[in-house]
């Protein structure tokens, strides 16, 4: 069997806002969100094998494999392979973990992408949104590849084009349970439904997220993170964090404020882009 390598990037997200509308009966939130991708990637090399195991390397610290989003993407589409063959997936791994910037569903997106041109599985985007929905909620976003205004629990996608700005996003070191601050008693769960034109204009500066109370209060990093970078720009938390970020006008002007945080303070500088680099 000859092998057949692809090396395609898993790139980060931002939620430049992230209105919680309210609660359905079957748990689940109702929200309102307005995703674009970042520069900044994980890189994940696929390397088909003559056996028909699915690798993971190197293995995530703390997670079994059967528990790893990129082990049960490719158990996704076992099924629907025509190619005999199994997988060797290498992870050069950038995002943190719990970190709001969607790395472990982009990961999880990117090997249906792959598997399904590597296995000649012949899904559609929509088949292969549908079966990452499963996964989880930010999935289907990664897999179409577009910046979007999403509804729903994350799934109802609306193509938008925000103002591709360059971005200073800081990592305070903590990982934020996401399940924990869907749960927490006093999260926002009110916000009136808004209106889909602002958000597609690419008007967001008066929206904010309502995760952030709650995950300030029981994350002093991430307070910390916010409270530093408010001093250079309007700061805001992405998905449930632990990341925050500031928009600003050009490279420049982020290099600008990034020089002036204290050095204790970790991040880095990245471009908003409204077209996946996986797609290209």
């Amino acid at each position: 069997m000859k092998q057949t390598t692809l090396t395609l990037p898993a790139p980060a997200k931002l939620n430049l806002f992230l209105h919680i509308n309210g609660r359905r009966k079957d748990g689940y939130h109702e929200l309102q969100t307005l995703f674009q991708f970042i520069d900044r990637c994980d890189t994940l090399c696929f390397t088909t094998t003559s056996d028909d195991n699915i690798q993971v390397s190197p293995p995530i610290k703390g997670v079994r494999l059967e528990d790893n989003l990129i082990y049960k993407a490719a158990k996704l589409l076992t099924p629907y392979k025509t190619a005999t063959s199994g997988v060797l997936i290498n992870i050069d791994k950038k995002l943190p973990m719990g970190g709001g910037l969607g790395g472990g569903s982009s990961d999880a997106a990117t090997t249906l992408v792959a598997l399904n041109t590597l296995w000649q599985c012949n899904r559609s985007t929509e088949q292969l949104m549908a079966l990452g929905l499963s996964l989880g909620a930010d999935v289907p976003i990664f897999v179409r590849g577009q910046a979007s205004w999403a509804e729903g629990v994350g799934e109802i996608l609306t193509p938008a084009n925000p103002i591709e700005s360059w971005y200073v996003i800081l990592t305070p070191d903590c990982h934020v349970d996401t399940g924990e601050i869907f749960s927490h008693q006093r999260l926002t769960r009110d916000t009136p439904k808004m209106k889909i034109a602002p958000a597609l204009e690419g008007d967001v500066k008066n929206y904010r997220n309502d995760c952030e109370n709650i995950v300030s209060e029981l994350y002093p990093e991430v307070k910390l993170a916010i409270e530093t970078l408010n001093k250079h720009g309007r700061s805001r938390l992405t998905g449930t964090g632990a990341c925050v970020f500031a928009a600003f006008d050009s490279k420049e002007k982020a290099e600008l404020a990034f020089s002036k945080l204290p050095k204790s303070i970790k991040g880095f500088i990245s471009k908003g882009l409204n077209s996946s680099p996986l797609l290209r």
